[in-house]
């Protein structure tokens, strides 16, 4: 499994640390002490990076000394931050999402008589419906 890194500027506040990323636009985040803004920095980064994924954007290498904003807080640090994008991308496919189905009340009766979990069933029968139509078998992220 392969890591991405990239530094990360750490700018301290009376409130913590704000957190930016000098390559990535828009990548930021914040924690009240400094190993939260280290974790908060890490979560930032592969969210970030799977949504630049997911848009189809190219997503651009970490620099080796990244610019800092010249309006960056006095006493900031730099730290490199590194995520495992295959994890969070199997993460965050594969979280479970609610989604609205409507049955006949006899029905959602019987199968809580059978303490049927509705949500693995409706699961199981989408990838045989959709396997047998497409007639191959369904890439499981």
């Amino acid at each position: 499994m392969h890591t991405v890194s990239y530094m990360a500027v750490f700018e301290p506040s009376a409130e913590g640390y704000g957190v930016y990323f000098p390559d990535l636009p828009g990548c930021v985040s914040f924690g009240t002490t400094f190993e939260e803004a280290q974790k908060q920095a890490a979560e930032a980064l592969g969210l970030h990076l799977y949504g630049m994924e997911q848009d189809g954007e190219e997503i651009p290498a970490p620099s080796a000394k990244p610019k800092i904003d010249p309006e960056t807080a006095p006493g900031f640090l730099v730290s490199m931050v590194t995520v495992y994008p295959e994890f969070v991308r199997s993460e965050l496919n594969n979280r479970r999402v609610k989604t609205n189905v409507t049955l006949p009340a006899w029905l959602k009766s019987v199968a809580e008589d059978y303490d049927v979990n509705l949500s693995r069933l409706l699961e199981a029968a989408i990838i045989e419906y959709v396997e047998k139509k497409a007639n191959t078998t369904l890439k499981r992220p």
